[in-house]
């Protein structure tokens, strides 16, 4: 239940929701997902932006939404797809149990609800990759139903307006009972992202242009100066630094190396150059017994660092020349250099090449 130190009435709620409407309607983004006003949204645009935004910026996302849509224009399309076609689309995007789960709900919303996807919240939840976030965001902006969509953003404007003083994520259910009193019944798919706008260009983590805010006059972070202060946020702990070896084996006809991650874990059915395990305590100078090939492997200089949602990798990079009829090892093929932009490969996998590539 929301405290009644907190609990808004619904006067004000109504009131809140009103201006926050009104202040949409003239400000609201032009997103290559987003209905225009008087039409119709589509479930499918709506939900596959949805997954895509997860932990990635609107800039990075718009290039990728178009290139994706315009390869599986309807979730028939991608559901026909196979998956090594939908990772290959991913590429770049990260956090690739996303695209995994993708095709595994286009797949489910084709065999199970004939291409529709269901309106219900509960129903959404059932499929594959989505969570109480998109479910909300998709009944509410495809279907126009009353349900709520909180991300980082709405977090930012409710524990804001509000003045949440416990910290997330213990107050994620708070926050999500506070936002859904603000629902209003005739316009809950213009709510959610009007929301959305606010959090992403007026109520932003640093300086937020509280002068411009339609919800001003009710926030109560706003009227105690204390407005960047919010969320709270339970410390994090960092992750240990992992370390391991990226061997790059180049064929004198231009073929490099790849192989194809497990398709369960971390970075799930990706491409990659053979590596090592990737460990804590891992000595890179005995990486040479690592090598899927035996050769003459030579260290580049430096280190290729990338960031992980839980830990932090370097990997040392090590290339070798092969002739043009050395066998692939178990599991791996050559691929030609003009190709590689074609292959699903990781940020941290095209780190490692530009390095062992470059002169």
């Amino acid at each position: 239940m929301v405290s009644a130190l907190i609990a808004p009435s619904k006067t004000d709620s109504t009131a809140s929701a009103a201006a926050l409407l009104a202040w949409y309607d003239r400000h609201r983004r032009t997103l290559p997902w987003r209905a225009a006003p008087g039409e119709t949204p589509d479930p499918y645009r709506v939900w596959l932006s949805e997954i895509i935004l997860q932990q990635t910026t609107v800039a990075a996302v718009r290039p990728y939404y178009e290139r994706f849509l315009a390869r599986f224009p309807t979730v028939e399309a991608l559901a026909q797809a196979p998956q090594e076609a939908v990772m290959q689309a991913w590429a770049g995007l990260g956090y690739y149990s996303r695209a995994r789960n993708l095709h595994a709900c286009a797949r489910m919303v084709v065999a199970l609800h004939g291409g529709r996807f269901p309106a219900d919240e509960k129903a959404l939840l059932a499929l594959p990759g989505i969570g109480a976030y998109t479910a909300g965001a998709i009944a509410a902006i495809a279907f126009n139903k009353v349900a709520v969509a909180v991300d980082g953003n709405v977090e930012r404007v409710i524990t804001r307006l509000h003045a949440v003083e416990e910290p997330l994520p213990g107050a994620k259910p708070l926050v999500r009972e506070l936002a859904l009193a603000m629902v209003p019944q005739d316009r809950p798919g213009d709510f959610a992202q009007a929301l959305m706008d606010l959090g992403a260009t007026i109520c932003t983590p640093k300086k937020p242009a509280c002068v411009l805010c339609p919800l001003s006059s009710p926030c109560r972070a706003r009227a105690e100066g204390t407005a960047e202060t919010f969320p709270r946020k339970e410390a994090k702990t960092a992750g240990r630094l992992r370390r391991g070896a990226a061997f790059v084996a180049l064929r004198t006809d231009g073929h490099v190396l790849l192989r194809t991650r497990p398709p369960k874990g971390l970075l799930g059915g990706m491409a990659e150059v053979p590596v090592s395990e990737w460990r804590h305590d891992y000595e890179i100078r005995e990486a040479l017994r690592d090598a899927p090939l035996p050769g003459v492997w030579r260290r580049k200089p430096g280190m290729v660092r990338h960031v992980f949602t839980h830990f932090p990798l370097e990997l040392a990079v090590f290339t070798a020349s092969f002739a043009v009829d050395t066998e692939a090892p178990a599991g791996g093929r050559w691929v030609p250099r003009h190709s590689l932009a074609g292959e699903a490969l990781p940020n941290v996998m095209r780190k490692v090449l530009e390095k062992a590539l470059e002169s």
